[in-house]
């Protein structure tokens, strides 16, 4: 039996604030506690929530912080409460620090408290390049800004990981070696039971028949996402066409999308995992077109997971699942034609979207599950592993 760690994860943001960062803490954190670990989640105050929350099984501690940007920025805010949080985590001798991201000043607290402590520090990367804002002027003091703390933060930590490969390629756009990736996942027996035992179903809600080809969109729904560009792609179908379009999530795009009044296209709102798997079991055709700087997106492995086929951007690591055309589909752009050419491609032949959809699923049970990838943060912990190696070309092998 493994020895038990100690081990703290720190983001800026977590549950109830919902993110592909926060849903990769959750299952983390939950993976490692059921191998018998001891971990702690320590994350910003940024809705003004309880300090100590157990949540399944899990104390996460929620420090003082200056709410920036909407909330979207949360600024450690150094008062009496955070240094009294901070002499109580000084006191834990924790065997590993992982750090979520590297763009918040909480990301540097982390990392100079495991110094401190005498702690391993590894940064997690979940982006493939620099944040924008739409505005050349704010988009490079972003990049400056981003360059400045991740300069600080590699004097600090001892380790660089990805989520993807991907982000492993963006590492070194700051002159980081990255040590290895621990990939973002899914637990497929968790997702196999749900899609297996729907709670909701769709088809009869929607009055949906069974011959009709459903295409479906889950995740925020915001313009980066391409979620508006999937919707005018869809509404140019040709009408021989017997498709409809189910958009799950909520965002700043839902105001545009309610105008399109379309009664082939369901606007479901915002849903829980469950009912996602329940339409995912009824999904014949994901589409994530996406133009968002991702890391590795969890509704594409989910979607996998569920037996979906694939079409997707060539954003983070959707081309470590995807690997060629016989896997799904990898879009150059997420243009609404180029989307429309790949849903008409892929609505051609049934047969071979099923065999597709097949082998991305048997991919995602070898290479990106919670199983393996706590493992390996579990042996970081233990300092023997460095988490599965960076490959620079190479996607056909998992580590």
């Amino acid at each position: 039996m493994k020895k038990s760690r100690k081990i703290a994860i720190f983001c800026s943001h977590y549950y109830p604030y919902l993110g592909g960062v926060e849903n990769y803490t959750a299952h983390l954190a939950g993976e490692l506690k059921k191998r018998g670990d001891r971990v702690v989640i320590v994350t910003s105050n940024d809705m003004h929530l309880q300090t100590l929350e157990w949540m399944e099984g899990i104390p996460v501690v929620r420090m003082p912080c200056f709410n920036l940007l909407a909330g979207r920025f949360p600024v450690s805010r150094p008062d009496g409460l955070f240094w009294r949080i901070h002499r109580r985590l000084k006191k834990i001798s924790f065997d590993l620090v992982v750090i979520q991201t590297r763009f918040y000043p909480h990301s540097l607290y982390a990392a100079w408290l495991a110094k401190k402590q005498g702690s391993r520090c590894i940064v997690i990367d979940h982006g493939t390049s620099h944040m924008t804002v739409g505005s050349p002027f704010w988009d490079r003091l972003g990049a400056w800004y981003e360059h400045g703390i991740t300069a600080l933060l590699k004097r600090k930590a001892d380790g660089f990981y990805g989520v993807s490969q991907a982000c492993c390629r963006w590492l070194t756009h700051f002159r980081i070696q990255p040590a290895g990736v621990l990939y973002n996942g899914i637990d497929p027996r968790e997702m196999e039971e749900m899609t297996a035992h729907p709670v909701r179903d769709f088809g009869r809600e929607l009055g949906i028949s069974s011959d009709t080809l459903v295409i479906t969109y889950t995740g925020r729904l915001v313009k980066e996402k391409g979620v508006r560009a999937l919707a005018e792609a869809f509404l140019n179908l040709p009408k021989e066409y017997s498709a409809v379009l189910c958009i799950a999530g909520d965002g700043e795009e839902m105001d545009w999308l309610e105008k399109t009044q379309d009664e082939k296209i369901f606007l479901l709102g915002r849903i829980s995992l469950p009912e996602v798997a329940s339409l995912l079991a009824r999904t014949d055709i994901y589409c994530l077109p996406t133009g968002y700087p991702e890391g590795f997106p969890t509704a594409v492995l989910e979607a996998a997971a569920a037996g979906c086929y694939i079409v997707t951007t060539d954003k983070g690591g959707s081309r470590e699942l995807i690997l060629d055309d016989s896997y799904g589909t990898v879009m150059e752009d997420n243009y609404p034609e180029t989307i429309r050419q790949a849903l008409m491609r892929a609505a051609a032949d049934e047969t071979e979207r099923k065999e597709a959809a097949k082998k991305a699923k048997k991919r995602l049970l070898r290479c990106f599950t919670w199983d393996k990838t706590a493992g390996q943060v579990h042996d970081l912990a233990a300092g023997k592993h460095n988490g599965g190696e960076y490959e620079k070309t190479d996607y056909h092998s998992c580590f």
